[in-house]
């Protein structure tokens, strides 16, 4: 006759001899962590401070990245790109997570790419894809893709056709993506001019309110303590 309680112990003791590799195996997800800020202090350099008051300084030169200033108060509400060159060459305005739904901030990798995608956790009741052009960069189904930017999102981040197509064609698994609450537009405002960025039509209302109150820092110009100015003081051209 089996010893079935001596059976069940062996099998959880076999199982919990598993355990520490199946945890060193495991990828983490730090995605989760919401209340981290990731602050800029130069086109390249950001300090990353976790949910512990812990800081890091991170700096990207030499690589393609992607910074994305949430579409929150307090940040740009665009996505710009930078290659490893330190060129800033395009920029575009975003939408990103609704209150509830924030997008985690953090610096990332692109983990993978899809060009036609349905979100599985929000499909589109016509059965339309929702997610093209989209670069994951969070293990939770965050991405970069295709979508309306005037409508908030559950955590990804929308970007128009135009620029999703670009991205998603000049992004590699190499490539960061900088997610902050903190604005990023003065540290590469005169690099989108050189490129010919400036106010239009159809600039976003949230991006011209800043423009008129944001101070530009210049190249190899250390940041001023306060990086907003007075409505007089703003008299520069716009970018977008």
């Amino acid at each position: 006759m089996r010893n079935w309680k001596t059976i069940g112990l062996t099998i959880v003791t076999t199982a919990l001899m598993f355990l520490p590799l199946a945890a060193a195996n495991a990828k983490v997800d730090k995605s989760k962590n919401t209340r981290s800020r990731v602050i800029p202090l130069s086109k390249t350099e950001f300090a990353v401070i976790d949910d512990h008051g812990k800081e890091k300084k991170v700096d990207l030169k030499g690589k393609d990245f992607i910074v994305v200033s949430l579409r929150e108060k307090g940040a740009d509400g665009a996505a710009y790109a930078v290659d490893r060159d330190g060129v800033v060459w395009w920029a575009a305005s975003i939408s990103s997570g609704a209150k509830g739904h924030e997008t985690p901030s953090g610096i990332f990798r692109v983990l993978r790419k899809e060009r036609y995608y349905m979100s599985k956790a929000h499909p589109d009741p016509k059965g339309v894809n929702n997610m093209d052009f989209s670069l994951f960069f969070t293990n939770r189904g965050h991405a970069i893709h295709m979508g309306n930017t005037n409508a908030m999102s559950h955590g990804c981040i929308h970007v128009g056709k135009k620029g999703a197509n670009t991205m998603f064609k000049w992004a590699t698994h190499k490539t960061k993506v900088v997610v902050t609450r903190e604005h990023y537009l003065p540290f590469v405002y005169y690099d989108l001019q050189k490129v010919g960025y400036r106010v239009n039509k159809k600039t976003p209302a949230h991006i011209k309110a800043y423009l008129k109150k944001m101070v530009p820092i210049k190249p190899h110009m250390p940041a001023p303590a306060a990086a907003v100015a007075t409505e007089n003081n703003a008299s520069h051209p716009g970018v977008f």
